[in-house]
C-alpha cells in the first residue's frame, strides 16, 4: 500500500502545473499594462514576484529568457522557488519584537551593510535597462546593501566601480569565471579587480561545463561562459596566492565541499546552484544548508555562509538565516526590477527589508541575530515521508 501511495504522489507532483508567480491578483489589476507593453508604477507592485511579471510583459522575449531560463527541464529552477514552502514556521507569541528593525544591519567580511541580503552576481543587466549594471550599483547604494557585479556585465568593470556611491566608498564584491585557466591571465584579472577597488572575489565554481539550457537554446540565448574550465582545490590554493583579496567559492552544494573549503582557509562560502541554470536536479541552497546543519553545523561558526536561489519573500530569507546563513542573495528579482532603473532596484530592497522585519516580528523573533532552527519545523510536510 505504501509503495502505491508513493507512486501516486510522484505522479501527482510531476503533473502539478508550475506557477511562476502565485495568484495574488496581479493579472486582474495590471493586465492593461501587459496589453500595452508598458510598466505599471512602482507603487502598484506589492512584492518581488510582481517584478518578474512586469519584466516578462515588458522586455523582449529573448532578453527576458536570458534572465528566466534554467537548466534542461528546469526542475532545479522550480525547486528553488518551491522548497521554502515545504517547511512550516513555528511562530512564538508574547515576545518583545519592538526593536526588530534595529537588528537588521549586518557585517559581511567586516564591512557594514543595512540588511542581511545582497544582490547576487548576474550577467547582462543591460538587457533590462540601458544603464545596465549602473542601476544595480546605484540601487544598492541607495539602500546600503552589498552588490556583487558579474564578470560578464554589459558595462565595463571600471565604469561599474566608478559609479559607486558614498563618495566612491561603496563596497562591492567582484564575481569571476576562469575561462582562461592560465595563471598569467588570472593574475592580471585579479590585479584589475584589486585596482578598481573590489573588496572580495566571488569565484563561481559550479560551472566547469556549459549549462544545458533548453529554454535558452530556443531563443538563441547561450550561457555567458562556455567551454570547460579547470577547477580543483589545489588550483584554488594557487589562485588565493595571487591576490590579497579573500576568494569566496560560489556554488558549494554538499557538506563535503563546505568542509574542504573551510580546510582551505576560506573566509566565506557561497551555497548556490547557479539559479537552477547549470545542472538540473541539483539541490537548492536551503537543502544544502540543511545538509550542513544536520551533518556539520560547526561550519556556520567557522566561516561566513552566504546562500542564494529562489528567495522571493521575507520568510524565505528567514528560513535560511534560521539555519545559520549569514546573508541571503537575490539575483533575478533585482535583474527584473532593473527595468525601472535604480529606483526599481531600490524598491526591491525596501520590500525585502519590510518583509524581513515584519515576518520576523510575526514569527516572534525580537532580534534577527538570535534567530535559530527552532523557529522552523524542518520535518517534511509531505505525508508520504516519515
Amino acid at each position: 500500500m505504501r509503495a502505491s501511495v508513493l507512486a501516486f504522489a510522484s505522479v501527482a507532483l510531476a503533473a502539478r502545473p508550475f506557477i511562476n508567480e502565485p495568484d495574488t491578483g496581479i493579472d486582474e489589476q495590471l493586465s492593461a499594462f501587459a496589453a500595452n507593453k508598458s510598466l505599471p508604477s512602482l507603487q502598484r507592485l506589492a512584492g518581488l514576484p510582481d517584478f518578474d511579471w512586469a519584466a516578462r510583459n515588458y522586455m523582449s522575449r529573448t532578453n527576458y529568457t536570458y534572465y528566466r531560463n534554467g537548466a534542461a527541464g528546469e526542475w532545479s529552477y522550480r525547486n528553488n522557488l518551491e522548497v521554502y514552502q515545504r517547511f512550516r514556521l513555528r511562530p512564538r507569541v508574547m515576545v518583545d519584537i519592538t526593536r526588530i528593525e534595529s537588528s537588521l544591519p549586518t557585517t559581511l567580511l567586516g564591512y557594514n551593510f543595512s540588511a542581511p541580503f545582497f544582490i547576487s552576481p548576474c550577467a547582462r543587466a543591460g538587457y533590462a535597462h540601458p544603464d545596465g549594471e549602473l542601476g544595480l550599483v546605484k540601487g544598492a547604494a541607495e539602500e546600503d546593501i552589498l552588490y556583487m557585479p558579474s564578470l560578464y556585465s554589459n558595462k565595463p568593470m571600471k565604469d561599474i566601480y566608478a559609479a559607486r556611491g558614498n563618495n566612491g566608498s561603496q563596497v562591492l564584491f567582484q564575481q569571476v569565471y576562469l575561462d582562461d585557466p592560465s595563471i598569467n591571465a588570472t593574475a592580471k584579472l585579479f590585479k584589475d579587480i584589486e585596482d578598481v577597488g573590489a573588496k572580495a572575489i566571488i569565484l563561481t565554481v559550479d560551472s566547469p561545463g556549459d549549462g544545458v539550457r533548453h529554454r535558452a537554446a530556443r531563443d538563441g540565448q547561450g550561457s555567458a561562459n562556455t567551454g570547460f574550465s579547470l577547477f580543483t582545490w589545489e588550483y584554488f590554493q594557487q589562485l588565493q596566492n595571487l591576490t590579497s583579496l579573500p576568494i569566496i567559492p560560489k556554488g558549494i552544494q554538499t557538506v563535503e565541499d563546505a568542509r574542504e573549503a573551510v580546510n582551505r582557509g576560506v573566509k566565506a562560502i557561497f551555497l548556490s546552484n547557479h539559479g537552477g541554470r547549470q545542472l538540473d536536479t541539483s539541490p537548492s541552497a536551503l537543502e544544502v544548508a540543511l545538509e550542513i546543519y544536520n551533518e556539520d553545523p560547526e561550519i556556520f561558526k567557522q566561516v561566513e555562509v552566504y546562500a542564494d536561489g529562489g528567495v522571493r519573500y521575507g520568510v524565505d530569507a528567514l528560513k535560511l538565516l534560521a539555519l545559520g546563513v549569514r546573508a541571503v542573495g537575490l539575483g533575478r528579482p533585482f535583474m527584473y526590477a532593473n527595468v525601472y532603473g535604480y529606483e526599481g532596484v531600490a524598491k526591491v530592497a525596501q520590500i525585502m527589508k519590510y518583509e524581513l522585519t515584519n515576518d520576523a516580528a510575526n514569527l516572534g523573533v525580537g532580534d534577527l541575530k538570535t534567530i535559530g532552527p527552532q523557529f522552523v519545523n524542518w520535518k517534511s510536510t509531505n505525508a508520504w515521508f516519515s
